[in-house]
């Protein structure tokens, strides 16, 4: 049984509850976790709370040394995560690899950019005075992070939050919160109390979390309905928010790039993790002169990803993460046929794969936007793809949404891209390559799909608040004060 990682002890819930972790490729019990509820988030939060009265004023070059020692411990230790990942949440291994090298250049980024500067000096309005600003840590932050990227999209928030002199309590996701939980050696680290992880429901830890009156500021990564319950929570009491929440992401394909890597492109955009990527490309908007090559071809390569165990050789695709996660896809996926749209490839259970939450990569055509399909998240291997005249119909599509986290396009012709980048409402937009993030690139969405940024520069600010210092250094009577002296 792995417990809550507090104050740099692994420590049980006072409840003494537990809860099992299910392989989604077998169905089986991983291990159990401490079940926690607002007693465990209590002891939490007091002590991150202790150890930031410190650590906010340990020297930046400091602060870098032991973000820098994290990352090495885990590197070396970085197979044995990554598996531990496949077995919790599905993905394939040589993906999970990944997550975990991101991690760890993302706690080196923040190493370094998080003692650059903290503030800059601003011109004074009067003689003798000098006025500069101070960023400063908020103090407790809470970090609550969703399942598909369970350590990457904790580290975008924990190194940005540590670096800026923030403490950190951590609530994973009840399906992956084993591979957090491996973390707690590493983060010994930090002094004692810097980082916490709290295991648990969101109804339970997370909400108790949220209302805590020592959390100053609340990083959240899932969904709108969820982002909007905690964002209520967090107005109760003017608490610091960023969140990061659903995506119902364009690809749009034009008629003068090489079919067959917008194909292997777009496949991937659409399929990575089974479609379970806040950035998935969920509608496709392809140039009708194209159109009927594109599909065939992206309905054959389709048909050759391999799908199956994510721990074994020569596997594109693994599980999703839960019976309950797929059966939504299933719905969603019933809704868009009966409205109209047409089945090319996919839409069940894979017959040789009955046990565990499989499904097949899915194509459909025939789609319009009265359709939910292409108007809400559907966070699943389902690929619509749409024809469409040229580009100012493509972009008006694309723009035709309530969420804005990201938006991507395949050309060569340069007026085309940044066109559509200029009318494509989106935190991120790509040409010629989906998906791919930058540590120093700042990530988030707008409208619906949340508020502030994650990464670069922007991303250290959102853990930081900024203070005015005036300073006049001669101490003189003002000219402007009582009595006034009226001209």
């Amino acid at each position: 049984m792995k417990t809550h990682w507090i104050n740099g002890e692994f420590v049980e819930s006072a409840s003494r509850e537990t809860f099992p972790v299910i392989n989604p490729a077998t169905e089986e019990v991983v291990d159990h976790v401490a079940r926690g509820h607002a007693t465990d988030v209590d002891r939490a939060v007091d002590a991150a709370y202790t150890a930031q009265r410190d650590w906010k004023f340990v020297p930046g070059i400091e602060k870098a040394e032991r973000m820098h020692e994290f990352a090495r411990r885990l590197r070396d230790r970085k197979e044995e995560i990554a598996i531990l990942l496949t077995r919790e949440g599905g993905k394939p291994l040589i993906e999970n690899q990944d997550e975990v090298e991101w991690v760890a250049a993302c706690f080196d980024y923040y190493a370094e950019i998080g003692r650059d500067y903290k503030g800059k000096v601003i011109a004074p309005v009067f003689r003798h005075q000098l006025n500069f600003t101070v960023k400063e840590p908020y103090g407790v932050v809470a970090c609550i992070v969703p399942w598909n990227y369970p350590l990457l999209l904790m580290s975008w928030k924990v190194a940005a939050a540590v670096a800026s002199g923030n403490t950190v309590v951590i609530k994973p996701s009840e399906y992956t919160p084993l591979s957090t939980l491996a973390l707690a050696e590493m983060f010994e680290a930090f002094p004692r109390g810097v980082v916490n992880i709290i295991a648990g429901f969101g109804p339970e830890a997370g909400e108790a979390l949220v209302k805590h009156p020592r959390v100053s500021k609340i990083a959240f990564t899932g969904g709108v309905d969820s982002g909007r319950k905690i964002a209520v929570l967090a107005a109760e009491q003017l608490k610091k928010l960023s969140l990061e929440l659903s995506g119902n992401d364009p690809l749009i394909v034009c008629d003068d790039v090489d079919l067959d890597v917008a194909v292997r492109g777009a496949v991937w955009a659409c399929y990575l993790n089974m479609g379970q990527v806040c950035t998935s490309a969920e509608r496709i908007y392809v140039f009708q002169s194209v159109a009927g090559k594109f599909i065939e071809r992206f309905v054959d390569f389709t048909k050759s990803l391999r799908i199956g165990n994510p721990l074994g050789p020569d596997v594109d695709l693994g599980p999703m993460i839960s019976q309950a996660q797929r059966k939504k896809v299933e719905v969603k996926l019933e809704r868009a046929l009966q409205a109209g749209a047409r089945l090319l490839e996919g839409g069940k259970i894979p017959p040789h794969l009955k046990q565990g939450f499989y499904y097949e990569p899915t194509i459909i055509t025939d789609v319009n936007h009265t359709m939910e399909i292409m108007r809400s998240e559907t966070f699943g291997p389902i690929a619509p793809i749409m024809p469409v005249k040229g580009i100012e119909e493509a972009v008006k599509l694309a723009d035709d949404s309530d969420y804005g986290l990201g938006a991507s396009i395949y050309t060569n012709n340069m007026e085309y891209a940044l066109y559509a980048m200029e009318n494509v409402r989106a935190g991120t937009f790509w040409i010629n390559d989906p998906l791919t993030d930058n540590d120093a690139g700042p990530f988030g969405g707008m409208r619906l799909s949340g508020l502030n940024r994650e990464l670069g520069a922007e991303g250290l600010d959102n853990f930081r608040d900024v203070k005015h210092v005036h300073l006049d250094y001669k101490v003189e009577a003002k000219s402007y004060w009582y009595p006034y002296k009226w001209r």
